[in-house]
This record gives structure tokens, sequence and C-alpha cells, in this order.
């Protein structure tokens, strides 16, 4: 990221490199914020860190953390998604360019650091009362002291600018005090501060190494099985590296593939991937020709397709299919084999997205039949519970349960997502998730076959899910998910520990720092 300091004077140059320590620098190994020694002079506190009014003049700041802020602050205030309110600030105040790319490493490099750097603010201040804006202004300026390129005197000075633009003047000193502290050594200096013990604590060490909470952590290494200290490690990485983009170009006719892509290549391996490594993606989405989709999302939706059916194979379900990414890739494979696509999703709003897909892959038609089904040439959308479907049971051949779920594999692509979820959330979702598969079983004919997928590698909405709901039915085979999508290495899920159940071993888990994917799991069964 090219150095940013939205400040033209040479006192805030912005150039890369430590800041110089303020009197007082604390001894090697000793957090700021603990009191001196005897005989030493006790250091001025800081202002009270209460936010005032905020300035009401011009700003001080510049438009690019403003953004990053203001961000930051919806999404902490009234639980914003980061991934749809930053695009459109960036289009509102027209930020473009290196101002638009700055804005946007400060606000996902703040929300993914969010742990490790509240860790350090800890250390250097005695203050836990710290009202919202003065924490995430102080959650910027971290960030940029050790995640980025900028100065150290520039991201401490238009910390206090921005502070004093969002908070009023009050806290600015504070601000100022508790920067300079943080700019006295670098990140890895120090966890070695904050962190646990790697050795008595591992679990504590990696939550704060890497900026996830203990629990999370946990499901990471519960989902691994087996795996070394090392691979838990790469896993937790992974999901702070921002990703590429990856398209999915609609399945086409010969002839009809995109003649002009922007700068990339194709994916691994999805047949239908393309991986940005320049340009805008939007013309090719407005034209129906691709859609964002990560390659592990078109896998699950592919390895549905492959499996082998004895009779009919003429209609198709995806059970909860807002907001139409795997709907738009199975409209165009089924049309490809002659068959429909029924795609379904509880709220209308995401129903009429999936249209819109549809539409742009140009597959679907204009009109609308009754109060549910929206017709397509060959697809209906429907907007319908996936628990009470208006369907009778067996109708479908393939059915995709991609399920509401935590979204702890796509961290990388919504960081605040790992502070937003809690355990009990994943004990709801279970439940629901399981009510689900049971309903994408009853839809299928006997000898069809269900895809369950899930975008998070927690076993409470992965394995368990599978396992309780197959124990519960005696009309249920699970099918080998890893041999059907051969060509991908590493898929398979370890058996859990203390357990002998040989059935999770035919489950794929697909990782970031294997496959360069989000964490997608899926699971494949054929009813009996």
């Amino acid at each position: 990221m090219a150095e940013q300091t939205g400040r033209s004077r040479p006192s805030r140059s912005g150039q890369p490199g430590s800041g110089q320590p303020g009197s007082g620098q604390p001894r090697s190994g000793e957090p700021r914020g603990r009191q001196p020694r005897s005989g030493q002079s006790q250091r001025p506190r800081p202002d009270n860190p209460r936010s005032g009014d905020p300035r009401t003049g011009p700003p001080r700041a510049d438009r690019a953390r403003h953004a990053a802020y203001d961000v930051l602050h919806a999404v902490g205030d009234r639980d914003a998604y980061a991934n749809l309110l930053l695009p459109a600030l960036l289009r509102e105040r027209g930020l473009t360019g290196r101002d638009a790319a700055f804005a946007t490493e400060l606000t996902y490099g703040t929300l993914r650091g969010r742990g490790t750097y509240d860790a350090i603010l800890a250390a250097c201040s005695d203050r836990d009362d710290l009202d919202p804006p003065v924490r995430d202004v102080l959650r910027l300026g971290t960030h940029q002291l050790l995640a980025t390129r900028v100065g150290s005197h520039a991201a401490v000075a238009t910390s206090v600018d921005l502070a004093k633009d969002v908070c009023g003047p009050r806290p600015s000193g504070f601000v100022n005090a508790v920067l300079r502290r943080v700019a006295t050594r670098d990140l890895d200096a120090w966890i070695d501060i904050v962190a646990p013990s790697q050795s008595q604590d591992p679990t504590g060490y990696l939550a704060v190494r890497h900026s996830y909470p203990r629990w999370i952590v946990e499901a990471f290494r519960d989902a691994l099985g087996d795996a070394s200290a090392a691979e838990s490690e790469n896993a937790l990485a992974a999901g702070n590296v921002r990703p590429d983009v990856v398209l999915a170009l609609t399945p086409a006719e010969p002839g009809e593939a995109p003649s002009v892509l922007p700068a990339g290549g194709p994916t691994r391996w999805s047949p239908y991937g393309y991986r940005l490594a320049a340009g805008d993606p939007a013309p090719l989405v407005a034209s129906g020709q691709a859609a964002v989709q990560d390659e592990a999302s078109q896998l699950a939706a592919l390895a549905l397709t492959r499996v082998g059916l004895s009779g009919p194979d003429g209609l198709w379900l995806d059970l909860c299919a807002g907001p139409g990414g795997k709907a738009r890739l199975l409209s165009g494979l089924a049309a490809a084999r002659g068959a429909r696509l029924v795609a379904s999703d509880i709220r209308p709003h995401r129903a009429r997205r999936v249209l819109e897909a549809l539409r742009r892959a140009k597959r679907a038609g204009p009109t609308e039949l009754g109060t549910g089904a929206i017709q397509a040439h060959t697809d209906a959308v429907v907007a319908a519970d996936g628990r009470q479907v208006p369907w009778p049971s067996g109708t479908f051949d393939r059915v995709l349960a991609d399920v509401p779920c935590s979204g702890l594999g796509s961290l990388r692509r919504r960081p605040e997502a790992r502070w937003r979820k809690t355990p009990e959330d994943v004990k709801e979702l279970a439940v629901l998730q399981r009510e689900l598969l049971e309903a994408a079983i009853d839809s299928v004919r006997p000898g069809g076959v269900v895809a369950y997928v899930t975008c998070t590698p927690h076993l409470a909405e992965t394995r368990e899910v599978v396992t309780a709901v197959a124990d519960r039915r005696d009309d249920v085979t699970v099918l080998d998910a890893p041999a059907v999508l051969s060509e991908v290495p590493d898929l398979r899920c370890p058996e859990p520990r203390g357990s002998s159940d040989s059935r999770c071993r035919r489950f794929a888990q697909f990782w970031p720092h294997r496959h360069g994917t989000d964490a997608i799991f899926l699971a494949l069964l054929r009813r009996s």
C-alpha cells in the first residue's frame, strides 16, 4: 500500500519509518501505562478521553481517513456491513485511485486487526472506559503505525486531527499520548508483550497474534483435527489476507464466452473461475457474463452436478438461493442438460436478487406468476420458507442446500463478522441448518442427490449437522465428496478426536491456507 498522509505540510510527510519515541520511553519488555519506578517523574495524565462535541469547521483529517472512520463507526454502532457500506461511501464522496485504496486498506485492516490492536491499546492506556469514537480513532491510528508504511509522525498527527473532527478537542491529547506510546515498538514486539505465553496458553496466544476471539481459534483447531500447530496458525493467518477478486463466468454456448476479460487468469480448478489481477469487473457483471464468486463456492455447485443419477434428471432446486451466485451457475449448467432450476429463498427481496442474477445471465423472463413464484424461460424463482416448502416430497432430482451459517469461512471478505458472531449464534444456526437439510432431503426423489454447503469450518455447523440428520433417517447415504472433486487436493475432513466415525472422511472442507479459497464445507447425500 502506497503511503498516504492526507496532509501537505512537510512536518506530516508520512514517509515510511518508525516515529521517534517521546520522553519517558518505556523500558524494554514493559508496556506503557504502568506506574514509573520510585524516583522517576510522573508523566502528566492525558486529557479525559470522553468525547466532546465534534468539530464544526472544515475537517482537519483527509477524506480517506474520514471514510474509514465512518465505516468503523457504523459497523460498531448499527451493525453495518463494511463490504456494502464502504463502496457506497467511496462513490458518494468521489474517492478514487490511491485515496479509495487507502480508505479500503484502513477499513479492512483495522477490522481484521481489532483484537490485536485492542490488546496493545490496553497496554498503552490505563483507561478502560473509552467512548466508541475515541476507540475507533485509536484503532485506525494503531493500524497505520503497526501495519502500513505511513510514517509514525503522520499516523499520530492525522489521528489527532481525526479525533478533533469526530470527537471534539477534549480527547485529542489523550489520542496523541496513547499513539505515541504505540509508536515506540513494532507489531511483533508488542505481541511479545501483550499476548499470553505460546507454550502455556496456545489458544490465547493465537487469538492475540492473529486477532480472533478465542472461541473461533478453538473452532478452527477442532476442524483441522490432529493437524500441526503450525497449520492451525497458517489457517488463522490466511483469514487475515485480503482475497483476490474471483469471477464465475456465465456458462455459455460455444462462441458466447466473453471476448474481452480484465487482466488475470483462470482459477486452478473451476472451469468457470477467473481470478482478476487488475481491472474493473463491473462491466462483465452488469452484462451478465460473469459474477463475483469464490472458486470454492463454484466447485460446491459443480460437485452437485457431477454425481451420477439413474432415472430422470430434469428438475433441480436451490433451496436457499439468495443472493443468487450459485443459482446463476446452476441455471446455466441445468440448461445445458435440458433441465430446469427452481430457486427459493425465504425473503422476497433476496428472491428478487436471484431473479435479477438470472436475468443478467439471460436465463430469466420478465413475468411473475402468482404471489410467490417468478417464472423464467426455463427456471422459476420462489419466495418460500425452506422448512415449509410448497412442493410435494420427492419433486426434485438434485437439491442444493447452501444454508445460512456463521460465515466464519469468509472472514477474509467480512472481517467484522469475527467480532459480531458468538457461540450462541452457532447453536441457534445449527438448529436451522438441520431443519433445512431435512427439508432438502425430503424435496429430492429417491435416487436423487443433495449437496449440503456452508461457508464455515465450525464442526457444529458442518459435520455434526450432517451426521445428526443422517443418523435420524434410514434413507440417506453419505457420498464421497472429495472423490467427486478429485482434482482438488487435501479436501478430506479428519475423523473427530476420540471417534471412529469414518463418514467424516467423505466430507470436503476447503481452506484459505490450502486452497486459496473461502473455507467452504461440502457434503453430498443420496436419498435411498
